[in-house]
């Protein structure tokens, strides 16, 4: 019976089956090959490719169709990449330390433990053994919200229920992406326009944007905003042939068009940018986001004062040569290439001709990367303190009066403990805005944009369904208080903020929409939960005092200071006949105090 098989699959399929006469191949005709050096399918997958029958040639397959599930990412992936294992079981885009952590100090506070989606033995950024709790053991409030709430959010677990927002797990999450609705559109009419499968069995070694949207559309909503969309209108209002629109994404949300980040209309993708040991970490684990990414603005284009850091691949097995050779144009022994904010080499940024050039990793287009170091505009004395993001950002997302109600009458599931529980969370929100958006210190000691992380109020109802606790504001770091979190939105633009409109508008500084009187700065968007407080800043002023009652989140970060403010408004008396950020007067210290005297 087997010959007659082969003899039939030789006939339908032609002779380059012969490659691989299986009973894989035999079932799968028109299945893509992963890459080229993925050709064995039992490698990958297990199963026994010599039984035909079904159910026999399926038994030790490792899952039905992902045998990068970090359940058997140890036996499959890692046993050819145990490099890439390594650092992908620590990077936060698995363990999720820094939201469980965040979400501890909002909920219910620190206990001394850190925690992951699942228990890890790792190491901390100095090298030295960390040990990681699972989540499961988090038997609080926090606990439970993010596993119910935030946990899909992550690479170890699948999500397959969202339009535009589904993703595999493990490995497969990035490689083998899925499309907008999580079903296969490939050659194989055995699984054809099945759910939940990637779009089709071939590996994206290099993702697109669109793998990236996949997860990165909520909270800061950076791969919205880095394309040019925004979904403020959540009321599906119709925009197009009376349909919602004119994009619809994950959660019933429709996204409409706004200014995208430059770097994103020159035709570059996210990994243009950002280097695999942000995504993919670099084998130890960070506390929050930030501390794993190494890149800043100044890497490509340089500071004020200095010009990007350089240096030569000198040896033959550097890890740019090894990265760039699935790129169109790979790296070359003895190239000078850029360094990253952490000292490592970029895989894509190099210097030729006396210029900085960014190649697209996928497409291979270059772009140069003006360096603006000595520019007039960006040698202001005191800008030396903002983020280059802090002038050049169009669109901030913020999101303001986020209303969790957590109902324990009702039930929902754990995606950790795989069963629904007592207990379920929703969410809804006040206000949403993109601009102006407050600036404050963060964890670089510099100033950059903030936004609401989180503001939250709470409604807790028991077990009857009665309201046991109303709308309270939810406590951090011992107070009841709103947060903010500095930010990077992913909407960058050439044409920086005006000088007077950031110099005169209080909304910048952190006391949101409001009314200048005298030494008063009132605010308008108020919440009855808040009282005389703004719900859309931070910042407080009367008879020119300045007081702060919201915290900015991250280590060391603060709102500006009442002598900083004054500093800031200061500057509106120069502004009125020196217009231009290019006058020569804004490259020297200011005398303040003669201010004050005129």
């Amino acid at each position: 019976m087997p010959l007659l098989l082969l003899l039939i699959a030789f006939l339908l399929t032609g002779c380059g089956v012969t490659a691989d006469l299986s009973s894989c191949v035999f079932c799968h005709r028109g299945l893509e090959h992963a890459s080229p050096t993925h050709t064995s399918c039992t490698e990958c997958h297990g199963g026994n490719e010599r039984a035909w029958e079904k159910q026999a040639s399926h038994r030790g397959m490792y899952g039905k169709k992902n045998p990068s599930d970090p359940r058997f990412w140890e036996r499959t992936c890692g046993r050819c990449h145990a490099d890439q294992l390594a650092r992908v079981q620590s990077t936060l885009m698995t363990t999720n330390t820094g939201m469980i952590h965040n979400i501890q100090l909002t909920w219910e506070g620190e206990d001394g433990r850190r925690y992951a989606t699942q228990p890890l033995q790792t190491y901390d950024p100095e090298g030295k053994p960390l040990e990681l709790a699972g989540v499961r053991e988090l038997d609080n409030m926090a606990g439970e919200l993010y596993r119910k709430f935030c946990v899909l959010c992550h690479v170890g677990l699948e999500s397959n229920q969202v339009w535009t927002g589904s993703h595999a797990s493990g490995c497969a999450a990035c490689h083998f992406p899925y499309n907008d609705n999580a079903t296969y559109q490939g050659g194989d009419a055995t699984v054809k326009g099945e759910w939940p499968y990637s779009e089709t069995h071939r590996m994206a070694t290099l993702p697109d944007n669109r793998v990236c949207l996949r997860c990165h559309n909520r909270s800061g909503r950076i791969a919205l905003a880095y394309q040019g969309l925004n979904d403020g209108n959540n009321g599906l209002v119709p925009t197009r042939g009376g349909e919602p629109g004119p994009v619809m994404i994950g959660g019933v949300r429709n996204a409409t068009h706004i200014v995208p980040d430059i770097h994103f209309e020159k035709g570059m993708d996210c990994i243009d940018c950002h280097t695999s040991r942000d995504i993919m970490g670099d084998g130890y684990s960070y506390q929050n986001m930030y501390q794993q990414v190494e890149i800043t603005c100044e890497d490509c284009h340089g500071s004020s004062e200095q010009l990007p850091r350089t240096a030569r691949i000198e040896r033959e097995n550097a890890e740019p040569l090894r990265e760039s050779r699935h790129y169109p144009q790979p790296l070359q022994y003895g190239d000078e290439v850029v360094l990253t904010a952490k000292g490592r080499m970029y895989s894509n940024v190099f210097v030729e001709g006396g210029k900085i050039w960014v190649q697209g990793k996928r497409s291979g287009k270059r772009h140069e990367s003006k360096v603006i170091t000595g520019t007039a505009e960006h040698a202001i004395a005191g800008h030396q303190r903002l983020e280059c993001y802090s002038c050049h950002s169009q669109a901030v997302a913020q999101c303001y009066g986020c209303h969790t109600e957590y109902d324990q009458s009702a039930r929902a599931m754990d995606f950790i403990k795989g069963y629904e529980t007592p207990g379920a969370f929703s969410e809804s929100e006040d206000y949403r805005t993109l601009f102006p958006f407050p600036l404050a210190i963060n964890q670089r000691g510099k100033i950059s944009p903030v936004t609401p992380g989180c503001q939250t109020f709470v409604t807790v109802r028991d077990r009857r369904g009665e309201t046991a606790q109303e709308g309270y504001v939810a406590s951090y770091k011992g107070k009841n208080q709103l947060r903010f979190a500095p930010f990077y939105a992913h909407n960058t633009v050439a044409k920086a903020v005006g000088c007077s409109e950031c110099h005169a508008n209080p909304a910048f500084l952190g006391f949101g929409q409001s009314v200048t009187s005298g030494g008063d700065i009132e605010p308008t968007l108020l919440c009855e939960r808040s009282g005389e407080r703004p719900l859309d800043g931070f910042l407080t002023m009367e008879d020119g005092g300045v007081k702060a009652f919201s915290a900015i989140t991250r280590e060391e970060s603060r709102p500006l200071n009442g002598s900083e403010i004054k500093k800031v408004l200061a500057v509106n008396l120069c502004l009125v006949c020196h217009t231009s950020p290019k006058d020569p007067i804004y490259r020297r210290e200011m005398d303040y105090g003669r201010l004050e005297r005129r």
